[in-house]
């Protein structure tokens, strides 16, 4: 009898998914508005578009393990802000609002989600269909929740090569690692292969009259009929200018969509690639936190898009903004939230100082405030103008990486992987 009940309550355990082993889920939904709308490729009035390459989505992926859940969303706009992801943390069931981590893949050729100003006291951005991405976001991530299947994970970093991303300020200054962790199922299949590679998806740009999720659209298709599953891509630290490698022998831009196509089936290739022969994490631990991040709003630019938006109408303080920060073991990884665009020597840094084997960030993820450059960066070069003028300001990335090492150092080591 006592075998019997002893039985009847691990079973409950697990249902409740207390004590199970390492599961995974992944769903997807299409945001692309119809009828189009007009695209954003940064501050000021969105610009209209005649026709799309491709589908618009956001792709929800959920790890869980014993009582841990983790959601990690990958959006194709230009940047989600919290004010819209607080939306869709409040309509999710079976994930903390503190665990889900909502990223954008920064595409320039997606409607406005911040609400930019006009110029002529409004914005172009379309409300009611913003309602509606957080309504399907939220959505994916609960259908995610639902496909939960039990996983084992293959983690692995290396340079992804070929003409894939440069600096546009200075060729080399770039990281070329290309992080990737991969779902497998029980049946040794992928079940969703998630890319972290840090690069400007604005290969088509917000001026061509073109709505398309760029370069990682394609990326996700090539992913998918390769076999590595669903596609799910973070942006990294891409800030000051790395972007995609669209330069021509004469010197020329390809700004079109076979450009997009095969920059995103290469990093697609290259992505599965590295994390082929990585060995199997059976049932790989998994740790959550999140705390408050807040930085002084400093930049004129920025306060006065804080004071138009109306996203932004509730708040309190124009001249202090907090998110939410994250840090994520699973496995032998870490993955830490940047909520902006930090500059490749800030990510170099930051993941130099992370405890894990592999060290992920999460650029534009749980907000997106612009630019972010040391105090030692911000101004002192003319090709910085324009990066630091939509900063938060001089000190924003000296407060990001003291407030991320210090929570990084609170947090658990993440497990070396043994084999």
């Amino acid at each position: 009898m006592k075998k019997i009940l002893f039985l009847i309550f691990t079973g409950l355990l697990a249902l409740n998914g207390v004590g199970a082993g390492f599961r995974a889920g992944v769903a997807v939904r299409v945001v692309t508005p119809d009828p189009l709308l007009p695209v954003s490729g940064g501050v000021g009035p969105s610009n209209p578009v005649t026709r799309k390459e491709g589908e618009l989505t956001v792709r929800a992926l959920v790890l869980e393990q014993g009582d841990t859940r983790v959601a990690i969303v990958g959006a194709d706009f230009l940047g989600f802000p919290s004010a819209l992801g607080n939306r869709v943390r409040a309509q999710v069931r079976g994930v903390a609002g503190t665990n889900i981590l909502i990223g954008a893949t920064h595409t320039h050729s997606a409607p406005d989600c911040y609400a930019f100003p006009d110029g002529k006291g409004g914005t172009g951005a379309d409300l009611k269909y913003l309602d509606s991405v957080c309504a399907r976001m939220a959505e994916a991530i609960n259908e995610a929740v639902a496909n939960l299947k039990p996983a084992r994970l293959k983690i692995a970093t290396g340079e992804a090569k070929g003409k894939i991303a440069y600096n546009y300020y200075a060729d080399a200054l770039y990281d070329p690692r290309c992080h990737v962790i991969q779902a497998v199922g029980t049946d040794g299949h992928a079940l969703v292969t998630l890319v972290n590679y840090a690069v400007h998806p604005e290969v088509i740009g917000s001026e061509r009259g073109i709505l398309s999720a760029d370069l990682v659209g394609p990326l996700y298709d090539r992913i998918r009929a390769q076999g590595g599953g669903t596609a799910v891509f973070m942006n990294s630290a891409q800030g000051g200018m790395v972007t995609a490698d669209n330069r021509k022998p004469d010197g020329q831009e390809a700004r079109d969509w076979p450009e997009c196509v095969r920059i995103g089936q290469l990093l697609a290739d290259e992505a599965l690639r590295i994390v082929r022969e990585a060995p199997l994490q059976e049932n790989p631990a998994l740790f959550c936190a999140a705390r408050p991040l807040s930085f002084p709003v400093d930049s004129p630019l920025m306060r006065q898009i804080m004071k138009a938006s109306p996203l932004m109408a509730d708040l309190k303080d124009d001249a202090r903004v907090t998110t939410q920060l994250n840090v994520v073991n699973v496995g032998n990884a870490q993955i830490v939230t940047v909520p902006g665009e930090a500059l490749p020597n800030i990510g170099f840094y930051l993941k130099r100082k992370m405890r894990g084997e592999h060290n992920l960030l999460f650029g534009l993820t749980n907000d997106a405030f612009g630019y972010m450059l040391t105090r030692v960066d911000w101004g002192s070069f003319r090709r910085y103008d324009y990066v630091s003028r939509t900063s938060l300001g001089e000190n924003t990335g000296e407060i990001l990486i003291e407030e991320v090492l210090r929570f990084v150092a609170a947090c658990p080591r993440p497990e070396p992987f043994v084999p």
